[in-house]
């Protein structure tokens, strides 16, 4: 079995991976600049092979000076090699999830939609709009004979998002280069890979959007049905197109601010980490998710088809018995 970065990685190899690393609590999402984490050390990459394929990189399985453990995966691949539109969405989730993952962390860069949120500034948003194309699959219930409605009204995980504004506004302070983080924000993936025209640019500012990307959607509704918390950390790296007054975004000027977002991003990782963790394991941020989707999927009144019973038991092993087929 080949893996897509070369190597060579069976089921059985995956397994002995699991049973040396253990459960891991805590998943990154790096996203555009922000391919390796900072003052971790690694302790394996893993590539599972998961239904819906192989993640977009392989995870690294790093650990904290604590020992804690932490994985890691880059949204575009180790040399940014995918396109938002074909991110491996499915298999990124499915495959944290195999390794224990209760939380996401996700960083992104992002256009800012408000003069305020100035390129540099960091953003934690609680909405979405959603403007991608339907080209990206957004459920793991697709192509099976299984249907599951998530609920979505608030679709990042708020126990996990209030606790990340408190952490992140005191690492961005500790650091003291000035960098505002701005709350409750609203943000919407559009998709791409092309930027946004003026006229979409002021459209999306006048339905309340503060932030513009292209990779929230379908990570955070694949999160919320795998049963994981979900969050965003998002960096401005401009202003989008919406300002008539300024030149319209291109990728030079996102580049120009990547670099001290990356280091930014590298940064809060560094300082929330540890205590994400423990306030994981000691308290009850994490408890939203937890048997969301028991009521989301809808009773079978006929016999379920044996391989999307086994499928779906990958993701949620607690409603989905890979040996049954039940009536």
């Amino acid at each position: 079995m080949s893996t897509n970065d070369g190597t060579s990685l069976n089921f059985s190899r995956f397994t002995r991976a699991l049973l040396k690393i253990g459960s891991v609590l805590i998943g990154v999402i790096g996203g555009t600049g922000l391919y390796h984490l900072d003052n971790l050390t690694l302790i394996e990459a893993v590539n599972p092979s998961t239904p819906w394929g192989y993640p977009s990189s392989p995870i690294n399985i790093c650990t904290l000076k604590s020992g804690t453990k932490v994985a890691f995966v880059a949204r575009h691949g180790k040399h940014h090699d995918i396109s938002p539109s074909t991110v491996p969405s499915r298999a990124n989730i499915a495959a944290l999830k195999s390794l224990g993952v209760r939380a996401i962390i996700a960083f992104s860069s992002v256009g800012s939609l408000r003069e305020e949120i100035v390129p540099g500034h960091v953003a934690i948003p609680t909405q979405i709009i959603d403007r991608t194309k339907g080209v990206r699959p957004a459920s793991f219930f697709d192509g099976t004979r299984v249907v599951a409605h998530a609920a979505f009204g608030d679709p990042f995980g708020m126990k996990l998002v209030q606790w990340l504004e408190a952490e992140v506004e005191k690492a961005l302070r500790q650091q003291g280069n000035g960098v505002v983080l701005h709350k409750d924000k609203c943000i919407i993936c559009m998709e791409g890979p092309q930027f946004s025209t003026r006229a979409e640019s002021v459209m999306y500012r006048s339905w309340g959007a503060d932030l513009i990307n292209m990779s929230v959607l379908p990570e955070a509704k694949l999160a919320r049905e795998a049963e994981i918390s979900y969050a965003m950390i998002a960096s401005a790296t401009d202003y989008d197109s919406w300002r008539s007054h300024s030149e319209a975004v291109t990728t030079t000027q996102v580049i120009e601010t990547l670099k001290a977002n990356a280091d930014i991003a590298r940064h809060i990782a560094a300082s929330v980490l540890e205590d994400l963790h423990l306030a994981a394991v000691q308290g009850d941020i994490l408890s939203e998710e937890k048997g969301s989707m028991k009521y989301s999927i809808m009773p079978s009144h006929g016999e379920r088809n044996e391989e999307d019973v086994k499928k779906l038991a990958y993701i949620l092993p607690e409603y989905f018995s890979p040996n049954e087929v039940a009536n």
